[in-house]
């Protein structure tokens, strides 16, 4: 066959079993071939389970009329690459006041209402990936339980799919509107991926869960569909009055509102008129008005940026923070401009793709709400941060890529590395490794052939930038933890803190209202400490700090910290030197301040040395590196072995 979608059709003979003329081609038109026209562009919307299900429910879904119950279900594949992040996710879910009655929520499956969510993890521990449904009915405040809902649903999703499902699920009702989260394996009942049809995902799922609904509360009455209409006439969201309005619109956006129906006329004139005060809809004559034609984007903006406002609100009020509503802000990554302050509260502003918002009290006077996408580090209320906006830019490191290969035909590896630069290490050469190894997780390339060696393109700088754009769409702020302990504990801490930091600083930040004011008062409570130990002397009515402050204060900490873990271990400390190897046991990331150090054990003493992420994964391994002016360069699993990590 070529190519094309096109196909040769055979007709049998009078009276065989060979399908009809008119079953073969409507054959051909599901199968997306061309039959008398245009190929159809193969999606891949019917692959997998249920398939056909998704295909009737939806034509049914489009006809159901206005009585129907409504019921939003939102669907997501997630690969699962990274087991932290969906015990994170799990855990999340089951967090305190999240039921009726503010108390912890609590896993549940098809026979249990409470469900430990570790054999759950195990079980899908060698899963490729997982299916998250929330599903929310528009009256689940009718419900006492939504456990009834949500099983009588995947009853019913395993008989349009043919196949047991391993899933659980918790009920949420902290918000305006119940709603449940279910978490499906991606195995089928004989441990075989399972694939969904993105049919039945879409639409199929909602329709079975508006039947469902439906039958449990009856059709909407005409009472509930005017009280729902009357609710949204003044809302700055989309509604569903704005997609009838853009429904009865001509391509200029233009509609003449008629009096055909009373009701219906009612809600869209007075939606209209909200539109015409937000700036979104112009009336015309002859009962004629033009919508804006960016109507619907703008209005989930607007609508997102209200929660947003509750959210902080609510949040600063629960923290006993009070700031008036005109130095609320919403961080805006695109201003490429920094703010520091102390952590008030984080949460999930998506719990369906697990995007997260920090809040954060500034010393510029304002409450910042940021977006921090899928960051999944964790921030102690009270601790201070600083944000800035990620970088989206070609690194050195890509450019020094492109340069090696173009010098060898378009192809990378270590050893043409090394060849070129003879200053160049092993150990550095693997960071250039694994920085292609993410590229190519993101974006698909460049090519990694059988040997090792790496196929570079002549537009790898420019992959670069769209991994970088595309890894801070999912993560767009960068956050450094300046102060791990709350402001209320630096004035008289013995070691080297934030505020020492600014003190000595020659560029030091700017203070103003809110935070920044307790923050003026900190600094000054710290330097009379300072005085009080020797570390600092009045001159008048300046102060002169010790030239070597932070050393001292570092290495008093330091001291006492290795001291503590002597008579903890009865282990002996040992300061390595400068240019001598350190090799042992990585047993533990150790604060020392603000600062994380990595506990190297040997024989019968260890060390504390400047910790990296890349040992994360080494404890308990064996690891070898040398102390250099700059980051340690580790060696997992002892000289001459194991991995390079630099």
């Amino acid at each position: 066959m070529a190519d094309r979608d096109d196909f040769d059709l055979w007709l049998g003979r009078i009276g065989s079993d060979t399908p009809s003329v008119g079953k073969s081609l409507a054959r051909a038109r599901r199968m997306g071939g061309r039959v008398g026209g245009a190929a159809r562009r193969f999606t891949g919307a019917r692959l997998g389970r249920g398939s056909g299900v998704g295909r009737v429910l939806s034509r049914g879904a489009s006809r159901a009329g206005a009585g129907t119950r409504r019921v939003v279900v939102k669907s997501r594949i997630v690969k699962l690459g990274r087991g932290m992040a969906v015990g994170a996710h799990l855990r999340y879910l089951q967090r305190d006041g999240t039921t009726r009655e503010g108390e912890r929520g609590s896993l549940y499956g098809r026979d249990a209402d409470r469900l430990d969510g570790r054999p759950f993890l195990e079980r899908s521990s060698g899963d490729r990936h997982q299916f998250r449904f929330i599903v929310a009915p528009e009256d689940g405040d009718q419900y006492d339980d939504l456990k009834p809902v949500v099983r009588r649903l995947m009853d019913q999703a395993e008989k349009d799919l043919g196949t047991k499902l391993d899933w659980v699920a918790v009920d949420h009702f902290n918000t305006g509107h119940p709603h449940a989260h279910v978490i499906v394996r991606g195995k089928d009942e004989v441990g075989k991926d399972l694939i969904i049809a993105r049919d039945y995902m879409t639409q199929g799922l909602r329709a079975r869960a508006i039947a469902i609904v439906s039958l449990d509360l009856g059709p909407r009455t005409a009472q509930e569909i005017a009280a729902a209409q009357a609710r949204e006439i003044e809302q700055e969201r989309f509604t569903g009055i704005d997609r009838a309005l853009m429904r009865g619109a001509n391509e200029e956006g233009v509609i003449a509102v008629t009096k055909a129906d009373p009701g219906q006329h009612a809600s869209l004139i007075g939606r209209l008129r909200t539109l015409s005060r937000l700036g979104l809809a112009e009336e015309g004559r002859n009962g004629r008005w033009t919508l804006d034609r960016e109507l619907e984007l703008t209005l989930r903006r607007m609508g997102e940026r209200g929660d947003i406002i509750r959210t902080l609100n609510r949040e600063l009020r629960e923290a006993g923070i009070l700031r008036p509503p005109q130095n609320h802000s919403l961080f805006e990554p695109a201003q490429e401009k920094a703010i520091i302050g102390r952590v008030v509260a984080t949460g999930l502003s998506d719990e369906h793709r697990d995007r997260r918002y920090l809040i954060v009290d500034g010393i510029d006077s304002h409450s910042h709400y940021a977006d921090i996408g899928e960051d999944q580090q964790s921030f102690a209320t009270g601790s201070i941060v600083r944000l800035s906006p990620a970088p989206v830019e070609v690194r050195e490191v890509d450019r020094t890529i492109a340069h090696v290969a173009a010098r060898q035909q378009g192809h990378y590896s270590i050893d043409h590395h090394l060849r070129q630069d003879p200053l160049m290490t092993e150990e550095r050469a693997q960071a250039y490794v694994r920085r292609l190894e993410a590229i190519r997780r993101t974006i698909g390339k460049p090519e990694r052939q059988p040997d090792g060696v790496w196929v570079i393109g002549q537009d790898h700088l420019a992959d670069a930038e769209r991994y970088e754009r595309e890894k801070s769409r999912r993560v767009p702020v960068c956050i450094e933890t300046l102060s791990h302990r709350p402001l209320e504990a630096l004035p008289h801490h013995d070691g080297a803190t934030w505020l020492d930091r600014e003190l000595v600083s020659d560029q030091c930040e700017k203070l103003s209202g809110g935070f920044g004011v307790d923050v003026r008062n900190s600094l000054a409570q710290r330097q009379a400490w300072l005085v009080e130990q020797g570390l600092a002397e009045l001159e008048g009515p300046d102060i002169r700090l010790r030239r070597n402050l932070l050393l001292v204060l570092q290495q008093r900490e330091l001291n006492r910290t290795s001291q503590q873990i002597s008579e903890e271990t009865g282990l002996r400390h040992v300061t390595p030197r400068r240019g001598e190897p350190i090799e042992g046991i990585y047993r533990r990331a150790v604060m020392v301040g603000d600062q994380r150090y990595a506990m190297i054990e040997k024989s019968r003493e260890f060390s504390l040395v400047p910790w990296r992420p890349v040992l994360e994964r080494a404890v308990g391994k064996s690891v070898m590196g040398v102390m250099r002016d700059g980051p340690i360069s580790w060696t997992i699993g002892g000289r001459n072995r194991g991995l390079g990590i630099s």
